[in-house]
């Protein structure tokens, strides 16, 4: 079983993905942001690989316009070289990719001009897999999509689009419930029906459940039965409510209690999960980590806490002392514990005094080796925030210029910075 992540990696300097307006395109500029997306997605994988996560979801907007007509370069040849070399890692691992188009690639819509964009769109995502020399493991996930005032019908026009889809996109199709429209029971029924594996999606489900009375467990293994030999592994999506937020907002991290419940309700079901969460990478090592944590060696905790341990030292610095002397005795529990500290952390409220503490901290990086003008600026910006004359994004964005400046690469891959503007790059 793999868990993995949607699109972003957080964390990680470099791996922002460009985009381009409209008006401003040129052939050029989209050669030149085609090249430095694909050096992002590349470094996304090396951490992956680093990290040993072998479930990864793609981001389409890697090619900028790359279903629209803005965009007619050969893009799959231009940059084979570059294609060529990250496949070779994703296969080298045994990652599994995947891509998701957005809500707007509809097979079922009444107007036959967004069908035709929908396909254009699908064409676009299987060629980036196929150029990636993925094989057919490698999925496409696809919403149903509207209803329009008829689901019969709407139905009945989805049967007859994807059926007009070439051999290639329909191979890599997977179904995906959704949390207004078509439940898991609708799906599942489309899937049958078109041959096309389904994927379950169940924070989709809590909100938009089936009439059918089964459980979460049986609709993942029903739906799992839909998936091929050369399908790979069923996947399924799993994501949290966010407190407060709109129905079906998914939360800012993967609350470790709850996914544990989740986890040993499955029994042993062979699946992939593939989580949707704010906080991307984290949660998805988070869930690795707990759930394998006899496993976990010491040396693989500590990298964890070198990343965090500033993020945790702006929140609370009885926290970060707590998780210092559970890092010196790492005594059994130590993973599951380890993150539970991180989720007390993450949902303090604002402390002035611990983030001018983390801020004295990452300072020190720079104190001895920065010009006297940049030392003023930065003590006036941490003294305009402790007095409530400025939010703390101006100092963090300050030190992370600072950081990009002087080189530090350790405070650059630091989960301090990852709520920021200063992630853009």
């Amino acid at each position: 079983m793999a868990i993995g992540y949607a699109c972003i990696t957080l964390g990680v300097y470099q791996t922002t993905l460009h985009r381009i307006m409209a008006k401003n395109v040129t052939e050029d500029k989209l050669r030149e942001i085609t090249k430095q997306n694909l050096e992002a997605l590349e470094k996304m994988i090396d951490f992956n690989r680093e990290n040993e996560i072998s479930l990864f979801r793609i981001s389409s907007d890697v090619i900028p316009f790359a279903s629209h007509p803005l965009n007619a370069q050969r893009w799959w040849e231009e940059h084979q070289e570059q294609f060529h070399r990250i496949g070779d890692k994703i296969a080298a691992s045994g990652m599994r990719v995947s891509m998701h188009p957005g809500q707007y690639t509809l097979l079922n819509s009444p107007h036959p001009e967004v069908v035709e964009r929908g396909i254009e769109d699908l064409i676009y995502h299987e060629r980036f897999l196929t150029a990636l020399k993925t094989n057919r493991s490698s999925k496409l996930i696809l919403h149903v999509g509207g209803i329009y005032g008829d689901k019969s019908t709407a139905i009945e026009r989805f049967i007859y689009n994807y059926n007009r889809l070439s051999d290639p996109i329909k191979s890599r199709l997977v179904l995906e419930n959704d949390e207004r429209c078509y439940g898991i029971e609708e799906v599942y029924n489309l899937g049958k029906a078109v041959g096309a594996p389904v994927v379950f999606d169940v924070l989709h489900h809590h909100i938009n459940p089936s009439q059918k009375e089964r459980t979460v467990k049986e609709w993942i293994h029903l739906c799992s039965q839909t998936w091929g030999e050369k399908d790979g592994v069923p996947k399924i999506h799993y994501s949290q409510q966010q407190l407060g937020g709109r129905i079906g907002a998914h939360s800012q991290t993967i609350a470790i209690k709850e996914f544990l419940n989740f986890y040993t309700s499955l029994e042993g079901i062979p699946i992939d999960i593939m989580l949707e969460v704010k906080d991307k990478n984290l949660s998805a090592i988070k869930c690795s980590y707990v759930i394998q944590a006899h496993k976990i060696l010491k040396k693989s905790l500590e990298k964890e806490w070198a990343r965090y341990k500033y993020l945790v030292l702006s929140q609370s610095a009885t926290i970060y002392q707590q998780m210092r002397q559970l890092m010196k005795r790492y005594p059994e529990d130590a993973v599951k514990t380890f993150y539970t500290l991180v989720e007390q952390a993450q949902v303090l409220p604002l402390d002035r005094g611990a983030c001018q503490n983390a801020g004295l901290h990452i300072w020190g990086y720079f104190k001895n080796i920065c010009t006297e003008s940049e030392k003023k600026n930065f003590h006036i910006k941490l003294e305009r925030f402790a007095e409530g004359k400025t939010k703390y994004e101006s100092v963090k964005n300050y030190l992370w210029k600072m950081a990009e400046k002087y080189e530090q690469t350790y405070l650059l891959n630091a989960y301090y910075f990852i709520n920021d503007k200063t992630q853009s790059q």
